[in-house]
């Protein structure tokens, strides 16, 4: 019988080259080595595998920033200064807009660091280092150990690793899996939690084209905002003070003003979420045919109702534009990656690897059999996971819900407590309309009902009751009870309120007939996919070269400007320009109403320094292998200077997070002579503009 094969077959794959996927793949930079880099150099590439990442010298890792739990920034001067997408502010630039100052709308720009506005709870994260610490991580695991001892094991030694790591230092710091758990990576950070709001582009240039452009190309939206990095007077991280300085960073990337055209080299350098290149067919299977088309309806319900609201009062438009955000870019892209995995036949593309896998392993104990046994689990897995996801998208919707349990789960009342209880309550209230909850929630329920099982869901949920008769609904009340300061009372409120039942209520239900199981399936997989994935790096060395999937952790991506053919007869240039903006200004829709000081520039041809042949360039498509996460990243040229700011994917690629199509992946970016022209001639912050680097 063979053995099993286990990390020293993984590191020996994982540096075989074979560059046969052109553009495909998000690279650990710690890994870049020289077969990568002349790949790289043959396409354009003028920088070594050091200044890409280094540890100790500055690189171009020091420019970068995790920013906030889900996006990617840079620094754009050595000043702190900061470019990230206007949708990754969007709930700042929301949180600081009001009727009177209506910075959505109209934008907002600082004209003096005492003008910049703080963010609390918004943090950068710089990465420090990373490396490889498998052979910590699986210290004390060999080929007899069971699979609760092995991950009892692996906690405690990433403790140890991570205690190590952050030792007599302010840095943070985690271990994460790459291959499904056959390797193991430290990633060291300095987080940094004063950041403020510099600039903002009006909504009609941030967010031009609303939800109707969304994840499309052509597209011509100045999606990007500006903020500054401050610290203590050491340039060390501090809590917000309005005696702490710009940040002064290790590296500030250079602007490049000579433009772009097609078939340049481009890369991609952020932080891209998830990817799960290396799904089983039934997972692509459950995703393509239950997964994104039952979370479509029940998001299209939600945006009908809000877009309705939002319509009729401007009030509400700026209370709900954060949230219908949040809930139409899933929604879209879900529909184009049921779309795109149809149109590639994924499912049956895994399908024919899957027997092609098992014909191999037929000899190969630790590996036969492995993709049937996942088919069988994840067969078992599907009720599990669709209860799930409704508990998810229709349960967890419902705003009045979700705030309640925020009460419910409260395990003590002590004051430190309270006082968090009435801060989470303004801050819900400011943008809480009862009546959309109250619709929404009728909406989701009844799907809710129809399509899962009596078994997974609790009995004798009345809607229209909860809503009557909960105080959660009224902000006067829970002030009321949380400012008297009497535990007794506030606990009894709380018990009693049927909002509170009623959240406990699918609690128990989602904790005890969905959750465990749902977990205890997905343990199993995941145990199946560390055998599945070793087993086709074995396979497939010297076919392919593997690359591990995203996982918020630092990336690079590099391809080409290139346009692309979506349908019969229909070409996409790969640039975009305000022709193109003023061609959709429509001043009776809110999403296409161009600013007036546009139009005023546009008229008159008064651009400035920024015109390029009679206009003045917007965005740029690529074919940079990107995904949520991505948002915000530099784009940069083969010299490493800034070409522009990654914030969306072309609607027939959104598939790319399980299979990458050369032929119809695109990133899409802001081109930053959009943003320095918006900053320079529309925004008026000119000034800003001295901090910054350009290479002409």
């Amino acid at each position: 019988m063979r053995k099993p094969v286990f990390f020293t077959l993984t590191l020996a794959l994982l540096f075989t080259v074979v560059f046969a996927r052109a553009d495909e793949g998000m690279w650990l930079p710690s890994l870049i080595g020289q077969g990568r880099i002349q790949d790289m150099r043959s396409k354009g590439f003028r920088l070594t595998a050091q200044d890409l990442y280094a540890v100790n010298q500055a690189s171009l890792k020091d420019a970068i920033v995790r920013f906030g739990s889900g996006c990617t920034g840079e620094l754009i001067s050595d000043q702190g200064l900061l470019i990230t997408n206007h949708h990754c502010g969007y709930g700042q630039i929301q949180q600081h807009s009001s009727v009177e100052h209506d910075y959505l709308t109209h934008g907002f720009a600082a004209m003096n660091r005492s003008e910049e506005l703080p963010n609390p709870g918004l943090v950068v994260s710089f990465l420090v280092e990373m490396r490889d610490v498998t052979d910590q991580v699986l210290k004390g695991i060999t080929p007899s150990t069971n699979e609760t001892e092995r991950m009892r094991i692996i906690d405690a030694n990433i403790k140890t690793v991570v205690k190590k790591a952050t030792k007599g230092n302010h840095y943070h710091a985690s271990v994460e899996a790459l291959y499904y758990g056959n390797q193991y990576f430290l990633f060291v950070y300095e987080v940094f939690e004063d950041v403020r709001l510099v600039f903002a582009p009006p909504s009609a240039v941030g967010k031009f084209g609303g939800d109707t452009d969304n994840w499309m190309w052509p597209r011509h939206t100045g999606d990007f905002s500006i903020f500054r990095v401050y610290a203590g007077k050491d340039n060390k991280p501090a809590p917000y003070s309005p005696d702490n300085v710009p940040y002064v960073p290790k590296k500030s990337f250079t602007i490049s003003l000579k433009g772009i055209r097609e078939g340049n080299f481009t890369f991609v350098y952020g932080f891209p979420g998830r990817t799960y290149q290396y799904l089983h067919s039934e997972a692509v299977r459950y995703t393509q045919e239950m997964g994104d088309p039952h979370k479509v309806k029940l998001r299209t319900l939600r945006l009908d109702i809000m877009n309705r609201a939002q319509a009729a009062d401007p009030a509400v438009r700026i209370q709900y534009a954060a949230k219908n955000a949040n809930v139409s870019n899933a929604w879209k892209k879900w529909q184009g990656e049921m779309k795109g995995l149809k149109r590639l036949g994924t499912v049956a593309k895994k399908q024919a690897f899957e027997r092609r896998f098992e014909a191999w392993a037929a000899d190969k104990p630790e590996y036969a059999g492995v993709t049937t046994r996942l088919a069988a689990l994840y067969d078992s897995l599907e009720p599990y996971a669709l209860a799930r996801d409704y508990h998810t998208e229709a349960v967890l919707a419902i705003e009045l819900l979700k705030f309640a349990g925020q009460f419910a789960d409260a395990r003590d009342l002590e004051p430190e407590t309270i006082d968090r209880l009435r801060v989470a309550a303004e801050k819900f209230y400011k943008d809480y309309v009862p009546a959309i909850d109250r619709e929404t929630a009728q909406a989701l329920l009844a799907e809710y009902v129809r399509n899962i099982p009596e078994r997974f869901r609790p009995a004798g949920i009345d809607v229209e009751a909860v809503f009557d008769s909960t105080l959660f609904a009224d902000s006067v009340q829970v002030g009321r009870l949380l400012a008297s300061g009497d535990t007794t009372a506030i606990r009894g409120a709380i018990d009693r309120d049927a909002a509170v039942r009623a959240y406990r209520a699918f609690m128990k239900a989602y904790k005890t007939a969905i959750e465990p199981e749902y977990t205890a399936l997905n343990k199993r997989i995941d145990r199946l996919y560390r055998t599945y994935v070793r087993g086709r790096m074995e396979m497939q060395r010297g076919e392919r070269e593997f690359y591990p999937d995203a996982n918020s952790t630092l990336r690079i991506a590099y391809g080409r400007v290139e346009g692309y053919r979506p349908a019969d007869a229909v070409v996409y240039e790969p640039v975009s320009t305000l022709e193109g903006v003023m061609q959709k200004d429509n001043p009776a829709i809110y999403d296409y109403d161009v600013p007036e000081r546009l139009r005023q520039l546009y008229e008159a041809k008064d651009y400035g320094r920024w015109a390029v042949n009679g206009t003045v360039p917007v965005a740029f498509i690529a074919t940079n292998h990107t995904t949520g996460g991505n948002s915000g990243s530099p784009v940069l040229n083969g010299r490493g200077e800034l070409i522009g700011v990654n914030f969306d994917r072309c609607w027939e690629g959104t598939m790319s997070d399980l299979e990458y199509d050369p032929v119809a992946c695109r990133n899409i970016a802001l081109d930053i002579r959009y943003a320095l022209f918006l900053i320079d001639r529309v925004g008026g912050a000119g000034y800003l503009l001295d901090e910054m680097k350009f290479a002409e």
